[in-house]
């Protein structure tokens, strides 16, 4: 924002707000000028809360879920009601948050940490396939279920893990995908239709 008229210590705020996901240009802006406005107090405690968030939170040493350096194993891997031989692979934490919500998944998770994109340079060292694959080598997994995103990207990293466990005894699967309940068919996408038609169940 060189130029920009405002004061130096504004158009770093304004830059560096500009680079979160999501925020344009118009939108770091009023981000900027609203927590120059705002208490000193509230603006304290958004540094100190992102300055605590960024000590305190780790992986989970067996899903790599979001977690605390006090509590090395997340609550959902330390939750002895869950069927610990029963594993969702998801992408991120905020899709593992998503199944939670849910609330009638009982198995455990698997965080990948990202999805192969290699135009983006996500390979798969970039990602936790190693710990995955070592987790379901142990013998302890009865079935992993592909939760990644239904696109390109997300389908080539469940081929991807699907092949690299091929010789196990492991039950891969996927989540269910076509037609929402209520919806209609004259709204429906090719892609939603076909993966209604070829996962179709008896009546």
């Amino acid at each position: 924002m060189a130029g920009s008229g405002y004061a130096a210590a504004l158009d770093r705020l304004t830059t560096t707000l500009g680079r979160l996901p999501g925020i344009g240009a118009k939108s770091a802006e009023r981000l900027a000028h609203h927590l120059l406005k705002c208490p000193v107090d509230e603006a304290l405690e958004l540094a100190e809360a992102i300055r605590t968030a960024k000590e305190q939170v780790r992986h989970c040493q067996i899903c790599y879920h979001l977690t605390e350096v006090d509590a090395p194993i997340c609550g959902i891997c330390r939750d002895e009601r869950r069927d610990p031989s029963l594993v969702c692979v998801v992408e991120q934490s905020r899709d593992l948050l998503a199944i939670e919500k849910a609330g009638s998944f009982p198995g455990v998770y698997h965080v990948l940490l990202g999805r192969l994109a290699p135009l983006q340079g996500m390979g798969p060292d970039q990602l936790t396939v190693d710990a995955l694959e070592a987790r379901v080598r142990a013998g302890s997994v009865r079935e992993l279920i592909m939760a990644t995103n239904p696109n390109l990207e997300g389908d080539g990293t469940a081929l991807f893990i699907a092949k690299r466990l091929a010789d196990t005894s492991v039950q891969i699967t996927r989540l269910a995908r076509g037609l929402a309940s209520g919806s209609t068919l004259e709204f429906a996408s090719r892609d939603m239709l076909a993966d209604a038609l070829a996962g179709r169940q008896p009546f």
